[in-house]
């Protein structure tokens, strides 16, 4: 299966069924390309968070045909709201819906993340050309030039294609095999997170937009999803790195984040402390340890030979400017334009994927790092940060270069 003897229909190795993975294999069903998706875990699920989808992300949903899909399961809030975490005094606003809608001409959703993991799964598992495989640890790859390439599993199962895509998230088997430059950098933020069922909240505390609460080393940001019906809640703290970094789902002391967010204003609190009794789940709160690396800082970061990274595994970031899932779905669009170049090498395609991605993804990486550093700011700094917010409000919330984007 060489690129002289793949003129039907090659196919792509995708590692790594999460959300950049599947939205891989949308895209390239779409453009021709048969896809093989190997995912180690038992089954295709998403851990239980929440998603906000901007224009930019949204944009290319709709031209995959799943906007009806979004529509059905997403919340899409009127505005977001930056409020102060101390006072609980309004410092900003962006409106949404119909504004989001005029001036970049597709909307801003909020999703549940197992519910977009889902209708991706759904839109490849339904697709010929689509093979999705469970528990499959990819071991090791091959790419000498002068056959397919190749990965193999550590039980032994051989997959071989044309081009091979590593969406396997921060902790990238498929990246150490292909960079080798170590593990990602952990942050020193700690996320609180939560489902909440909106009807079990008092009346006061539910809310249909998105809010920002900023406050000395921590912010809170909660959102609709599942059409509103549930909440989302985030609180991102200063913390010590937990002793499994990389599991996205630690169990959390109640105690722990109430005691965190004591000194914030009483509506926060509130909402904080009726989580145990709103919550969806049996267990209110988890944990997991914000991990991500330096922004990309070349195009070879992202694609070498036949074998290009995508979403996490490229560009981990941190979740200060929402777009961790954004990037993933972006990329997948554009390697699919990408290797639709039937006349060209699949290596050229592939430079030509991260030379196209690299240099916005180093920007909202960067972007997410510099958020983060205003969102938990202190002192003189806090001051000036809602000072300018409360001046300036959408015109500094408000991010065309990232919401008009078009790949």
């Amino acid at each position: 299966m060489t690129e002289s003897t793949t003129a039907v229909r090659p196919t792509a190795l995708v590692v790594g069924g999460g959300i950049g993975g599947m939205a891989a294999a949308v895209a390239l069903q779409r453009v021709g390309w048969r896809v093989s998706l190997l995912e180690r875990a038992p089954e295709f699920t998403e851990v239980g968070a929440g998603v906000q989808l901007g224009p930019n992300v949204t944009r290319v949903l709709r031209a995959w045909g799943l906007d009806d899909a979004v529509a059905r399961v997403a919340a899409f809030p009127d505005r977001i709201t930056a409020r102060s975490a101390l006072s609980g005094a309004d410092l900003g606003t962006l409106p949404l819906g119909a504004r989001c809608l005029e001036r970049y001409g597709a909307p801003y959703a909020s999703i549940h993340r197992a519910d977009l993991h889902r209708l991706l799964w759904h839109a490849a598992r339904d697709r010929a050309g689509v093979t999705l495989r469970n528990e499959q640890w990819v071991e090791q790859l091959s790419d000498d030039e002068t056959g397919p390439v190749s990965v193999t599993t550590v039980d032994g199962h051989a997959e071989q294609g044309d081009a091979l895509v590593g969406a396997d998230g921060v902790w990238s088997r498929v990246r150490q095999l292909v960079l080798n430059d170590g593990k990602p950098r952990t942050t020193g933020h700690v996320a609180y997170r939560a489902m909440l069922v909106q009807q079990q909240l008092p009346q006061h505390l539910r809310s249909s937009q998105v809010t920002v609460w900023l406050g000395p080393r921590l912010h809170v940001v909660q959102y609709p999803v599942r059409g509103g019906d549930w909440m989302n809640v985030v609180a991102i703290v200063d913390g010590p790195v937990p002793a499994h970094p990389d599991d996205w789902s630690l169990h959390a002391s109640t105690a722990d984040i109430e005691a965190a967010t004591a000194h914030t204003c009483a509506p926060l609190r509130d909402l904080i402390l009726a989580a145990p009794s709103a919550s969806a789940n049996a267990e209110p709160w988890r944990l997991w340890a914000l991990a991500d690396r330096p922004p990309v800082s070349a195009a070879a970061q992202m694609a070498r030979g036949r074998v290009a990274l995508l979403g996490d595994a490229a560009h981990p970031m941190r979740p200060y400017l929402a777009q961790g899932a954004g990037m993933a779905i972006e990329d997948a669009q554009a390697l699919a334009t990408c290797l639709a170049f039937n006349a060209e090498p699949v290596a050229a395609r592939l430079a030509r994927y991260a030379d196209m991605r690299w240099r916005r993804c180093a920007r909202v990486q960067a972007g997410a790092i510099r958020n983060g550093g205003i969102y938990h700011a202190t002192g003189l700094m806090r001051l000036g940060r809602d000072a300018a917010l409360r001046a300036l409000g959408e015109r500094v919330m408000d991010r065309p270069w990232l919401y008009s984007y078009t790949s």
